[in-house]
């Protein structure tokens, strides 16, 4: 895969497989094209289609693509919300030998203009709501050869730059495209640009068994705790766009499980989607999953059962609760957009005599290792108190970073994926992410971990979200300053929150360095593009003012 971190769409052609023995992603469509051909996959209010509807709109793709000038090792980048159509790109560009290119569009242009810019994308599939985007941008991507618009339905003339309307190409292009069944399973199928504290988006990218790999063992690990079967109805709240949709989309049509896609999310239209379709099984982010109990809350409406898995930043004891009181079946697990993304779920089965709740990070799923280590690499103690960071490996993990040999360096370094993530790690093998590196608030010369902080704020009834960043102190280094947003209506008692944190010191919970400077309450806390609380961007505001 090297070839593939110096430049997506470079790669030279792959000798030919087997294809009895190949791990190509068409093969994770091929099982409900025999056992649930008739199964649903249904997109806003539109009219359902089935299974072997989408097989059939997934060759159309590829002719449309290949008849427009997409040939093996080229790019595609898709910008769209979520959707059928999404999903069948998710095959169709793969599977014809080219690289699918998930476009982030909560970036900001320049941003999307950069990653475009360094994966030579060759042809752009466009929702009609990002045409001004593109409109801006597209002067300056000479390798992009086409644009396809998304229209859905929309009478409104296309851009004059556009090359047609998706839905019409479509309709004209053969669904029999003749797909290779000899390619190579080490093909690149899919890159995406991830955001860090500092710099442009880093590429990374993941190849056709790295991703058949990574869905038969979150299949697995979730099978195998009795947390995903046939019946499941799916609905992702994750972005498509983001690592794969956590790759579920991949697990669920790997089951032949019906599927729910809302497009853009709006919570009203979620809550809705869940009651009209029985959906079973999602994936969200805490931001995402406490506005969508809020707008439950509202309509008077309990979710009796349905299965949702967190990830992204720290689900609070607060949050936990008050999503288990709404009937939902609440496990977190941990993963990163490097990690393809699923290192480690937790899990329903464990005793309540473990002391582990379901908010924990989880046990490292099946081809997972893990390692909790210092600064000289050596493994820390496994006694859920000895603070390391995380390392990784497994079959699915990105080999770097496209273009970028010394962050690949960094990423890889002493042959363990580095995660940049403080965490301890149970003597039975339970991961608890601590924090990120980078949010470790350093005071007097102690580490203060900044969810140890934030999850003792959640417990207040009043808080609905809180972000504790260090800010520069003279003689500290830094100090810890809590930003809050209150619950519509309420009014935090700071007084409480002080002594809440005041008194965890007493009972040794935390460092008495750990005490708080000062709190400060805010209407809104700014997110990244991914619906994760942007700290970064916390700490530059609060040291201006």
């Amino acid at each position: 895969m090297k070839e593939a971190v110096d430049m997506i769409g470079s790669r030279p052609t792959a000798p030919t497989a087997d294809p009895m023995s190949s791990l190509t992603i068409g093969s994770l469509l091929n099982a409900a094209l025999v056992g649930s051909a008739e199964r649903k996959i249904v997109y806003r209010d539109q009219p359902p289609i089935s299974y072997h509807d989408l097989r059939e709109r997934v060759g159309r793709l590829a002719s449309l693509l290949r008849d427009r000038g997409v040939g093996p090792g080229d790019t595609v980048a898709m910008l769209d919300w979520d959707s059928d159509r999404y999903l069948a790109s998710y095959f169709a560009v793969p599977m014809m030998g080219a690289v699918l290119q998930t476009v982030n569009v909560r970036l900001s242009p320049d941003q999307i203009r950069y990653t475009l810019q360094q994966s030579r994308a060759r042809i752009l599939i466009i929702h009609r709501d990002f045409a001004p985007l593109v409109e801006a941008i597209r002067h300056d991507l000479p390798d992009v050869r086409d644009h396809v618009v998304i229209t859905e339905g929309a009478r409104d003339a296309l851009p004059g730059w556009a090359g047609g309307s998706y839905e019409d190409l479509l309709a004209r292009s053969r669904a029999d495209f003749p797909f290779d069944e000899t390619l190579d399973e080490n093909n690149v199928a899919t890159t995406f640009y991830t955001t860090g504290t500092t710099g442009l988006p880093k590429g990374v990218c993941f190849t056709h068994r790295q991703l058949v790999l990574h869905s038969l063992s979150v299949a697995a690990a979730l099978g195998a705790d009795g947390q995903i079967g046939y019946r499941d109805v799916y609905m992702p709240l994750t972005p498509m766009f983001h690592v794969h949709a956590w790759g579920f989309p991949y697990v669920a049509t790997m089951l032949g499980l019906t599927q729910i896609y809302p497009g853009r999310y709006e919570p009203s239209l979620i809550v809705d989607l869940h009651q009209r379709h029985g959906v079973t099984l999602s994936h969200c982010v805490p931001t995402v999953l406490r506005m969508v109990m809020d707008t439950a809350d509202s309509q008077g409406i309990k979710f009796d059962g349905w299965k949702m898995l967190i990830g992204g930043s720290v689900l609070s004891p607060d949050l936990l609760a008050a999503a288990q009181a709404a009937g939902l079946r609440v496990l977190a697990g941990y993963g990163m957009s490097e990690t393809g993304p699923v290192v480690s779920l937790m899990r329903a089965s464990v005793p309540p005599e473990s002391g582990h709740s379901a908010a924990r990070s989880g046990y490292p799923i099946p081809l997972v290792t893990v390692s909790v280590v210092d600064d000289a690499m050596q493994p820390v103690p496994r006694d859920d108190r000895s603070h390391g960071e995380l390392v990784v490996r497994s079959p699915w993990l990105t080999p770097g970073y496209v273009g970028d040999a010394t962050a690949s360096a960094q990423l890889w370094h002493g042959g363990w994926l580095h995660t940049q993530d403080v965490a301890t790690l149970h003597e039975d093998g339970a991961l608890q992410i601590r924090d990120r590196i980078k949010d470790v608030i350093k005071s007097g010369g102690e580490w203060i971990c900044s969810q140890t902080l934030e999850t003792l704020i959640l417990a207040e009834p009043d808080v609905a979200q809180v972000a504790v960043v260090g800010v520069p102190h003279p003689q500290w280094q830094e100090r810890p300053v809590a930003f809050i947003v209150p619950r519509a209506g309420a009014r935090p008692d700071i007084t409480r929150i002080l002594l809440t944190v005041d008194a965890a010191v007493e009972r040794g919970e935390i460092s008495r360095y750990a005490r708080l400077d000062h709190v400060e309450i805010v209407e809104d806390l700014p997110l990244t593009s991914v619906g994760k609380i942007d700290k970064k961007a916390i700490r530059e505001w609060s040291q201006l003012g």
